[in-house]
């Protein structure tokens, strides 16, 4: 009696465990030859709330939407850069960058620091090590695709460096999105700015930004005042830390930027090295706009079925 007993309880254990296996392994959308399983998402989530820890508190149905967006954003490059490139490679040192610029963002010192602080969230290097690398891989394609069409008035560039003693830099985060009809941006703007208000930016900009830095809730770098355009110096000359700007015009949507930071440094100006800089920084604002447009347009094209 006892051994047939034990033998039942083995076999609803295999049952229970081999439930919740298929349950955490069902197949939930198909992109071509990419699936996305449930786990898929499951880890996107947890990789999310790493990289945004301001948004342990989140509601999880709120956090697996923003989860599945986000890994069909990445499926959707995957298929695009598997269509252009051959075993593509991305160079150790400019890899190290790439991940600095992550794990910087969110307070960790080194490497070793944030692979423990993976370790800690239940994450595995490598796969956040390829997630990173298939956003190289992407603004590599994009630039090959669309460098020839920069068009950069370097006089203005120029114009705009201010050679003082002290310049002042912002540490920024941004929101960029789309509107369908005008008519509706400012039912739009409230929106968003209620998500801000009530669930902070990090937040909003998960759930309404349409560009690469929403999964880092939408956090740039610091940012010197000659490196912005002059719409975007009077929309955030005057705001406080943690303030936010009304909706600002830019080539195919628009950009809502929070301050978090303002300082000062005192600095001797090299005009030309500045010059680089800015001319860089240009460069890559057009490339982003032109990644969007690519992005929409191939998904556009892309058959994306719920299974």
């Amino acid at each position: 009696m006892l051994k047939k007993l034990i033998l039942i309880h083995l076999m609803l254990n295999f049952f229970f465990i081999s439930n919740l296996f298929s349950l955490e392994n069902k197949i939930l959308l198909k992109i071509e030859n990419q699936i996305i399983t449930s786990v898929d998402v499951n880890n996107e989530y947890k990789y999310l709330i790493a990289l945004n820890p301001s948004l342990k508190n989140s509601k999880k149905e709120e956090m697996i939407q923003f989860s599945k967006k986000s890994i069909i954003q990445e499926k959707i490059k995957k298929i695009e850069i598997e269509k252009n490139f051959i075993n593509p490679k991305i160079p150790e040192k400019f890899l190290e960058k790439i991940l600095e610029n992550v794990y910087s963002k969110i307070g960790i010192a080194n490497l070793d620091k944030f692979k423990k602080y993976l370790i800690a969230n239940n994450l595995d290097y490598e796969n956040v090590k390829d997630k990173l690398i298939n956003e190289a891989l992407w603004n590599e394609l994009i630039m090959i695709k669309f460098s020839s069409k920069i068009k950069i008035n370097e006089k203005n560039l120029r114009d705009r460096i201010k050679n003082n003693k002290f310049i002042k830099s912002y540490l920024l985060s941004e929101i960029f999105f789309e509107v369908t009809n005008l008519n509706n941006l400012n039912d739009k703007f409230q929106e968003i700015s209620n998500a801000i208000n009530d669930k902070g930016f990090d937040f909003a900009a998960l759930k309404y930004s349409v560009s690469s830095t929403s999964n880092l809730g939408g956090k740039l770098d610091w940012i010197n005042e000659n490196s912005l355009n002059k719409s975007i110096n009077l929309a955030i000359n005057n705001l406080e830390i943690n303030e936010f700007t009304k909706p600002i015009v830019l080539p195919g949507g628009f950009l809502i930027l929070q301050v978090n930071d303002i300082k000062n440094t005192e600095v001797e100006i090299d005009l030309e090295k500045e010059f680089k800089r800015l001319l860089n920084y240009e460069k890559n604002n057009q490339l982003n706009q032109y990644s969007k447009i690519y992005y929409n347009k191939i998904k556009k094209d892309l058959e994306i079925s719920e299974l």
